[in-house]
C-alpha cells in the first residue's frame, strides 16, 4: 500500500521523513525548487502494516479568495459596499499551483492521504486545503491526520502510528472567518481609500488598509486576510487611546506623611495607611497631631512563613509578553526564532494556550536532556536528585499543544535562537522546582490618631530563582527587631508632598496584554496585528524616554493637548515620581532601552474619526471583533452554523459600512485637523 503524506512546511516534511524512515530514504525535487518529496518504506503497525511512503509538503496555506474580475481594477466601481455580497470563489494562486499539482499527481499512486499540518486551527483548515488538492488526483483516497506537538523521533513515530481525523467544525471555522476577514478588510480598504486619498496629492499612491492585501488586486490572501482583517484598528485604537491619555494628563499634587525609624543600623520606612490625599489642609492637620503625640506605639507584630509561586507553564502570549520586556525582541521576532527552534526539533509546538501539562508526559526526563548544560545543568542534575515537583496547572487548556518547552538538549546556538532557547528552558526548570520560600514580618504602629505599616522579608529557601533570573524577590529587607506594646519616638516624621504622574505610552507587552483581555486575535496572531500596524505607518516604536514629538512617522506637529480627545483627566496616573523602567541586562551587559508605540498623524485621525462619529460599533473600538471571535469558537464547540455567523457578521459590519459611508465628513475633517491637510 502506498500512503501520501503531506506536512505544513519542507523543514517539517524533511524532520518527519527522517525519523519515519531511520534515515534510508529517498530525496526527490519538484517543480518548486523549495519543495521537495521524500520516499522510503514505514511499518504504521494496525491496520496499515508497512507501507511506501511519499512525504512532501505545502507552503502555508495553499488556496486564497477571490472577487469576480469586475472587482479587479476599479476600486470605485462597483462600490465596496457590493463586496459584502459579491460571490466569492477559492483559488489556487500563481505561485502555489506547482505545490498543489505535485500533491494531486503523487495522490493519483496512493490509497492514503496522511496529513502533518500544525495542530492549530490555521493547520486543520490547512489539512483540509490539502485534502481538495489531494481528491482531485484520487478521489478514492482514505483521508488521515497526525496529531503532534513536538518533532521529537519518539514522539512522530507515535503520532504516525495513531492516525486520527480532520477536526470538521475547526475547519468550517476558519473558512468563515476567513470570508469574514475577506469581506470586510477589502469593503472598508476601498471605501478609505477613495476617500481619503483624493484630500492631498501626497497620499495619491498610498493604500489606507482596513485589513492586509494587495494594493492592486480583487486577490486577497488568505494567510493575510486571517492574521489583520478586523484586528488591526481595534489594536491601532488601544495606542491612540493610551497616547491621547498621556499627552491630556494633567498632574494634581498630594500629600502625606512620611515616617522612618533606625534601629539596629537599619532604616525602618512606615506607610501610612491613608496613602496620599488631595487635600492639603487635611493632611497638615493630621500631621500635626502626629506630632503633639511624640511618640509611636507597636500594635502589632507577625511573622508568617510567606511563598513566592514558581511560574505557571509558558503559554505563547506570555511567552511573547516575557519575549518583549525581558528579551528585548518583538513579540514577531520572538515567534519567527521559536518556530525555527520547533523546526530544528528543539522545542515544542510555539503555538499554544494552554498552560497545564499533562501527566503523561514525561518531564523528569526532559529535565535530565539539560544535566549537561555549563549554566543550568547543576539545577536540573538537583531537580533529579529530589527537587522535582510537578507544575503549577494554570486555568487554559486549548486540548492541542501542551505548554511550550524543550524536547532536547541544544547546544551551540547563537543570537536570538540562544536567547529564546534559553529563556525556554530557564521557564520549564523554574516550572519544575519548588516556590520560592521566606519569612515575613508585618509591623503596625500607632502614631497618634494615624496608622503605619511596614513588611520585611527574609528569604530563606531561592529555590526556582536560581535558574529564573527574569524574577527577583528583593523588594523588601529584613526588620530590625520590634516587640508589641513598645513605645518610640520616630526618627523622622514629615510632611510629605508629591505629583501624580502620567501614565507611560503602551509597550507592546502591554498593547498585547489589552488584545488578549478584548479578545482582539488570537495567541498566534497578535503579533502579527501589531506588526502590521507599523508596516502601514499608523504607529511608530521608539525607546522609552526618548525626547520626541507625537507622529514621528508623519513628521506634523503635536496637536494641542487640550482639545476634546480620548484619555481625559489626571488622576489615572501613578502616584508619586514618575519615568520609565529599564529593562533587563540583554546579551554582552548592555542594557537595551523599553519600546513604546507611538500613533501617527494618520493613525489618529483613522481612530479619532471614526469615534467622533458616535455610533456605539466604532471601528476603532474591539467589541465587534471581540463577538466575531467569540462566534467563531463557537463554530468550533458546534453551537453555531458558520452560516448563521456569516450572516449575523457581515449585517453588523454592513451597518457600520452604512454608517460611516453616512458621516463621512467626520472622517475627513478628522484626517484635515490632525493631518494638517
Amino acid at each position: 500500500m502506498k500512503v501520501l503524506c503531506v506536512a505544513e512546511k519542507n523543514s517539517i516534511a524533511k524532520a518527519v521523513a527522517g525519523h519515519m524512515s531511520g534515515g534510508a530514504l529517498t530525496v526527490r525535487n519538484t517543480q518548486n525548487q523549495y519543495i521537495k518529496n521524500y520516499v522510503f518504506t514505514f511499518d504504521f503497525g494496525r491496520p496499515w502494516g508497512s507501507c511506501e511512503v511519499t512525504m512532501t509538503s505545502v507552503s502555508g496555506h495553499l488556496t486564497e479568495l477571490a472577487l469576480p474580475p469586475e472587482f479587479k481594477d476599479n476600486w470605485m466601481y462597483p462600490p465596496p459596499d457590493r463586496i459584502f455580497d459579491a460571490p466569492v470563489s477559492v483559488t489556487v494562486p500563481e505561485d502555489k499551483k506547482s505545490i498543489a499539482q505535485n500533491i494531486e499527481t503523487q495522490a493519483r499512486y496512493c490509497q492514503k492521504l496522511y496529513i502533518w499540518t500544525d495542530c492549530d486551527l490555521e493547520g486543520e483548515h490547512i489539512g483540509d486545503e490539502i485534502r481538495q488538492a489531494a481528491l482531485r488526483g484520487n478521489s478514492r483516497l482514505e483521508v488521515k491526520r497526525a496529531r503532534f506537538s513536538n518533532i521529537e523521533r519518539v514522539h512522530i513515530l507515535e503520532a504516525a502510528r495513531r492516525p486520527t481525523l480532520l477536526d470538521e467544525k475547526q475547519v468550517s471555522a476558519v473558512a468563515t472567518r476567513q470570508e469574514l476577514d475577506f469581506r470586510i478588510g477589502l469593503s472598508f480598504t476601498r471605501f478609505l481609500t477613495n476617500n481619503i486619498r483624493p484630500l492631498n496629492p501626497e497620499l495619491s499612491k498610498k493604500t489606507i488598509s482596513y485589513g492586509e492585501m494587495p494594493a492592486s488586486s480583487a486577490v486577497f490572501s488568505y494567510v493575510e486576510a486571517n492574521l489583520i482583517g478586523s484586528c488591526q484598528f481595534p489594536t491601532l485604537g488601544f495606542v491612540v487611546d493610551r497616547y491621547f491619555r498621556v499627552k491630556n494628563f494633567v498632574p494634581e499634587t498630594f500629600w502625606g506623611i512620611k515616617l522612618s525609624h533606625q534601629r539596629e543600623g537599619k532604616t525602618v520606612n512606615f506607610a501610612w495607611s491613608r496613602g496620599s490625599l488631595f487635600d492639603r489642609m487635611s493632611v497638615i492637620i493630621l500631621y500635626e497631631r502626629c506630632l503633639v503625640a511624640k511618640t509611636a506605639k507597636v500594635t502589632k507584630v507577625q511573622q508568617k512563613p510567606t511563598s513566592k509561586w514558581k511560574p505557571l507553564p509558558l503559554t505563547t502570549l506570555e511567552f511573547q509578553k516575557m519575549a518583549t520586556k525581558y528579551l528585548r525582541m518583538s513579540g514577531h521576532e520572538a515567534m519567527e526564532t521559536a518556530e525555527k527552534l520547533y523546526q530544528k526539533g528543539f522545542i515544542s509546538y510555539p503555538r499554544t494556550e494552554t498552560d497545564q501539562f499533562d501527566k503523561e508526559i514525561n518531564l523528569r526526563a526532559l529535565v535530565r536532556k539539560q544535566e549537561q548544560d555549563r549554566q543550568w545543568g547543576d539545577f536540573a542534575t538537583n531537580l533529579s536528585n529530589g527537587g522535582f515537583q510537578q507544575p503549577r496547572n494554570g486555568r487554559h487548556n486549548d486540548k492541542a499543544h501542551p505548554p511550550i518547552h524543550p524536547v532536547t538538549y541544544a547546544a551551540n546556538l547563537e543570537g536570538n535562537e540562544r536567547r529564546v532557547y534559553e529563556f525556554i528552558v530557564r521557564r520549564f526548570l523554574a516550572c519544575c522546582s519548588q516556590d520560592a520560600k521566606g519569612m515575613a514580618t508585618d509591623i503596625e504602629i500607632a502614631y497618634g490618631d494615624e496608622m503605619f505599616s511596614t513588611r520585611g522579608l527574609r528569604v530563606v529557601e531561592r529555590n526556582y530563582l536560581d535558574v529564573y533570573p527574569y524574577e527577583n524577590w528583593t523588594g523588601t529587607a529584613e526588620l530590625p527587631s520590634f516587640t508589641v506594646g513598645e513605645r518610640f519616638e520616630p526618627t523622622e516624621a514629615l510632611n510629605s508632598e508629591g505629583k501624580t504622574s502620567a501614565p507611560s505610552y503602551l509597550t507592546e507587552a502591554d498593547l498585547l496584554a489589552l488584545m488578549d483581555a478584548n479578545g482582539i486575535g488570537t495567541d498566534a496572531t497578535m503579533a502579527e496585528h501589531i506588526k502590521k500596524i507599523q508596516a502601514r505607518e499608523y504607529v511608530v516604536t521608539r525607546q522609552r524616554g526618548t525626547a520626541a514629538g507625537a507622529y514621528e512617522a508623519a513628521d506634523t506637529d503635536e496637536p494641542d493637548a487640550g482639545r476634546p480627545a480620548r484619555g481625559r483627566g489626571s488622576r489615572g496616573g501613578a502616584r508619586g515620581r514618575g519615568g520609565a523602567r529599564g529593562g533587563a541586562r540583554a546579551e554582552g551587559g548592555t542594557r537595551r532601552g523599553v519600546t513604546e508605540f507611538i500613533p501617527t498623524s494618520l493613525g489618529v485621525a483613522l481612530i479619532q474619526g471614526f469615534d467622533r462619529m458616535n455610533f456605539e460599533t466604532s471601528l476603532g473600538k474591539p467589541f465587534l471583533r471581540k463577538e466575531m471571535e467569540l462566534k467563531t469558537k463557537a463554530i468550533c464547540a458546534g453551537r453555531m452554523t458558520p452560516q448563521a455567523v456569516l450572516r449575523e457578521s457581515l449585517s453588523k459590519y454592513r451597518e457600520v459600512y452604512d454608517q460611516s459611508h453616512g458621516q463621512l465628513n467626520v472622517l475627513k475633517m478628522a484626517c484635515r485637523e490632525y493631518m494638517r491637510l
